[in-house]
């Protein structure tokens, strides 16, 4: 954890509701799996902890297959099932104690997943309104079309949320050429580099 810069202390991923009966609803969904999957494994060769929902399990499917191998790590916190549309449930707000008024520091939540309109938004605000930082990625989030993401992303950034690409978030994270988790991180950009394209050319379109 050393190599982490001061700037972004007390990660955590949040992947939202990323689920097989979505898989053709949404705008971008390849992609939205494509960019998860590259967070997850930054998650592992930075242990992030990693809060992972479902909305409505038995009717709407898991996780999706591709994100299932990137989930049995000891990174996963909690994996939740839920029917409230915000990820903010019990089972994961017992793991981020209020920072008001106590020696908690804030957390510094990324999210991926869908839709950003509703679920994304709603877990985004929660924890804005709990205190904590947030930062949504842009080529990670998508809804049943891509104007309600724009739309989403745009309310989001006025409500105090940073609104970044994976790559950039990562950056951010070690902070220094000089980390020694840097080359682990250059490695996973360069090798993620098409998928990373591909999802930025098809998500960002109307985003910015």
């Amino acid at each position: 954890m050393a190599g982490y810069s001061r700037r972004l202390q007390n990660n955590a991923i949040f992947v939202c509701d990323i689920q097989d009966k979505f898989r053709k609803a949404i705008y971008g969904f390849d992609d939205v799996v494509r960019t998860t999957t590259k967070v997850l494994r930054a998650a592992k060769l930075l242990s992030i902890p990693v809060y992972v929902t479902t909305q409505n399990r038995a009717r709407l499917g898991d996780t999706v297959s591709e994100l299932r191998p990137h989930l049995d790590a000891a990174e996963l916190k909690e994996d939740v099932d839920k029917t409230r549309f915000s990820m903010w449930v019990p089972d994961v707000a017992r793991h981020f104690p209020s920072p008001s008024g106590s020696q908690d520091q804030p957390a510094n939540v990324v999210i991926v997943g869908i839709e950003a309109h509703i679920c994304v938004t709603q877990t985004a605000l929660d924890l804005l309104a709990a205190g904590h930082g947030v930062r949504v990625l842009a080529d990670g989030v998508s809804s049943s079309s891509r104007e309600e993401a724009a739309v989403a992303l745009a309310r989001l950034r006025a409500e105090g949320a940073v609104v970044t690409t994976s790559e950039s978030w990562l950056y951010e994270l070690i902070g220094d050429a000089a980390a020694p988790e840097f080359r682990d991180i250059v490695s996973l950009v360069k090798d993620t580099a098409p998928d990373s394209r591909r999802a930025l050319q098809t998500l960002l379109a109307s985003k910015i």
